[in-house]
């Protein structure tokens, strides 16, 4: 069985989001184990100083890497990451699984990722040039690995 982490910073608390999230891991409790791990977001003054908002990546980041393990595979969703299209992706994630059936996806909190997760992860991907709220990303990001196992398995999905 394929096992997928998806770490996130901080939680869904709108309705529509936890409604779309649980529907897509039902949808993907098909193919795979998901497990979501959600850390506790710092918070952030409204003018805080570029230093201060260093000290805000760096405690995210640290909780980010302690619940990253050695042989992870890790995915991060970052804005200057390598764009993919859907088949593309699914044809890397399944070289992936060629070696391996763990994959870590992360998602930084709102203003962004901190400096040693980006050096931490074995692939950095940009969703979109958009800017998303990270909510919003996490949902992309179910839907697209939803996505991927359709393609991987030959099935039809809308276009």
């Amino acid at each position: 069985m394929i096992n997928i982490k998806i770490i996130t910073v901080g939680q869904l608390k709108e309705k529509y989001f936890l409604l779309a999230s649980q529907e897509y891991l039902k949808r993907l409790s098909k193919y795979c184990k998901i497990e979501l791990v959600e850390v506790k977001d710092e918070p952030i003054l409204n003018k805080s100083s570029p230093k201060e908002d260093l000290i805000v990546l760096k405690k995210e980041g640290e909780k980010i890497l302690s619940k990253i393990k050695d042989q992870d595979f890790v995915i991060l969703l970052d804005l200057d990451g390598i764009q993919f299209d859907s088949i593309a992706l699914s044809k890397k994630i399944e070289e992936h699984f060629v070696h391996s059936s763990e994959l870590t996806f992360v998602i930084g909190g709102s203003l962004g990722t901190d400096i040693e997760v980006k050096k931490r992860a074995n692939l950095r991907w940009c969703l979109s040039k958009l800017t998303f709220p990270h909510n919003l990303a996490r949902i992309i990001l179910l839907e697209q690995i939803y996505r991927v196992f359709k393609i991987l398995n030959n099935e039809t999905y809308h276009k």
